[in-house]
């Protein structure tokens, strides 16, 4: 056989292995689930992560005919379930309610057994939820400019409620005191609820609160309302301007949740699991229900997810480096 016909016979045998494997994959993507599948969320439930992922599971459930069922593991700042999906079979039936603690923890936790970007599938950001900053009516301050205004003229003398460090809450407070220019004090909670009773009572001056936990308040008359986290004003209350158009340009610190997958996991498995999301988030009573808490509908490829933690990895890195954040 000369070598043409050698070399043309070894392409035909890779294609054929190629395309064989591609069928086979296929298969698996067409037959999953089989049984049922386990999403473990790090956090006890009745929280926002764990909101979110049991709407969302039960769509599944219902779309795939098998259950996708919660388990939830708190504990160790989301890392023990994180490290146990990380060592789990890449099989498409554990996955794992990623949120913005674990871009957080990339850099927080300096040894952490698993790289959240490498040994991670992701799947899709299901929502992305704004906080709103709200502050005590006893301060003399209406709007972001009068604010800090007030934090400028008194240095150290105003300080921010968080429902605990190196949250979401504590570090649009940071981000805040970078951007502004400001000093001003945190004071750590454990949970958003005390935190609120002492931003009403004048204890504290400020809050970075999220809307579920803080609107009542501000409707009652009870906290004022400066302006959203995020970069668009909340579909939930779009009266309520962004503190990026109120000044603070580029200003932005949400609350996001995805779901992710062990890293080699088939992407026929991920392909299926994120069009059947997409397909779920917008359908509009699964809008109407995220929206009722605060949340924005995200629902993007795995691709853009990749990239989205990527990003915020690396900029939460440098914000908690010049806050000097760090965890016992």
């Amino acid at each position: 056989m000369n070598l043409f016909l050698s070399g043309m016979v070894r392409m035909s045998t890779t294609l054929a292995a190629a395309g064989l494997l591609g069928l086979a994959q296929n298969a698996v993507a067409q037959a999953y689930p089989t049984h049922a599948v386990k999403v473990l969320v790090p956090y006890a439930p009745g929280g926002g992560v764990d909101f979110v992922s049991r709407i969302v599971a039960q769509q599944l459930s219902e779309a795939l005919g098998q259950p996708f069922v919660i388990e939830n593991k708190p504990g160790g700042g989301t890392n023990i379930a994180a490290e146990q999906v990380a060592r789990s079979a890449p099989d498409g039936y554990t996955l794992f309610a990623a949120s913005r603690a674990n871009a957080v923890n990339a850099t927080l936790y300096k040894k952490l057994s698993f790289d959240i970007e490498k040994d991670f599938a992701p799947i899709s950001i299901l929502s992305d939820t704004p906080n709103i900053l709200v502050v005590t009516p006893s301060l003399p301050a209406r709007n972001l400019q009068e604010l800090i205004a007030l934090a400028k003229a008194q240095p150290g003398k105003l300080s921010f409620a968080s429902a605990g460090t190196a949250g979401s809450t504590h570090l649009a407070g940071e981000l805040f005191k970078s951007m502004a220019g400001v000093n001003i004090v945190h004071v750590p909670y454990r949970g958003g609820a005390p935190a609120a009773v002492d931003l009403i009572s004048g204890q504290v001056q400020m809050y970075f609160g999220t809307m579920p936990s803080v609107m009542n308040f501000v409707r009652a008359g009870k906290l004022r309302a400066i302006g959203v986290t995020s970069l668009k004003r909340a579909e939930a209350e779009p009266s309520y301007p962004t503190l990026s158009e109120l000044g603070l340009t580029g200003y932005r610190e949400t609350s996001w949740v995805g779901f992710m997958a062990p890293a080699g996991t088939p992407p026929t498995i991920i392909n299926r699991l994120n069009a059947e999301i997409v397909r779920i988030l917008n359908k509009p009573e699964i809008k109407n229900k995220l929206r009722g808490e605060g949340g924005e509908i995200v629902g993007n490829t795995p691709a853009e997810f990749a990239a989205f933690l990527r990003k915020d990895i690396a900029t939460t890195a440098g914000l908690i480096k010049d806050a000097n954040i760090t965890v016992d």
